[in-house]
């Protein structure tokens, strides 16, 4: 491809990368998000919208969260947010679903475009999991997900298998249900969070911890983090 017209493509993905953070942060004042008043008015503004308009608030959380995964490449905040929104099982059902796809579009995305610059920094420091995502790509690459990467970035997940030329219909499914479990307990805690903010006035973190929906989520991640651990050493390390 055209380096130019890859130069081009490149400036245009800086450029929406940077008008995002800048909306972000031009809407959001970091010290209003330990400020219990203005995120109990701000969540029954948000619910009662939702409310009122569940089909289009679902539409958009949709694209925004396609939109965040292209430009920023990580999902965590966002399976928070949907927890919050919409509960901890729809939540979770919308947040894989626009999670995936907007995974799935950055990496067709960066197979089209930037396949020699990853092949080029990337093929060394993964080149030990080439050779299981050849073999068995589907069920290697739903593992290397549900184990977090073995560490290595979510965004950076995300375009690994460009170096492999991954089917599209593997990559979606193996990242639908490899990122499921860890996706229900991170909307779980959103859910937490909006109920622990819905019925106190003020909280303190002696009460943030002892909430079952905070904790619980919690103890459920240490959980899955400690058998991914292992599940890692033995499929990955090992080979």
């Amino acid at each position: 491809m055209n380096k130019n017209f890859k130069l081009i493509i490149g400036g245009i993905y800086i450029i929406c990368f940077g008008l995002l953070i800048f909306a972000v942060f031009s809407y959001l004042d970091l010290k209003d998000l330990t400020d219990l008043k203005f995120i109990k008015n701000n969540t029954i503004h948000l619910l009662d919208y939702k409310n009122e308009n569940l089909v289009l608030t679902v539409i958009l959380f949709f694209t925004f969260s396609i939109i965040w995964i292209l430009l920023l490449g990580f999902g965590a905040p966002l399976a928070i947010i949907s927890g919050f929104i919409f509960g901890k099982w729809y939540g979770t059902i919308i947040s894989i679903v626009s999670l995936t796809t907007g995974c799935t579009l950055l990496y067709i995305f960066a197979n089209f475009y930037f396949k020699d610059i990853i092949e080029q920094h990337l093929e060394k420091k993964i080149s030990k999991f080439k050779y299981l995502f050849k073999k068995r790509e589907f069920f290697y690459f739903m593992i290397f997900r549900l184990t977090g990467g073995g560490g290595i970035p979510f965004a950076i997940q995300n375009v690994i298998p460009v170096l492999f030329n991954m089917k599209t219909k593997n990559y979606f499914f193996a990242s639908l249900y490899g990122l499921a479990p860890m996706l229900f307990i991170i909307n779980s805690l959103g859910s937490g969070i909006e109920k622990l903010v819905a019925k106190n006035e003020g909280f303190s973190y002696l009460m943030i911890i002892t909430d079952p929906g905070i904790y619980i989520p919690i103890i459920s991640f240490l959980f899955i983090l400690i058998i991914s651990y292992f599940i890692k050493r033995k499929l990955f390390t090992n080979n």
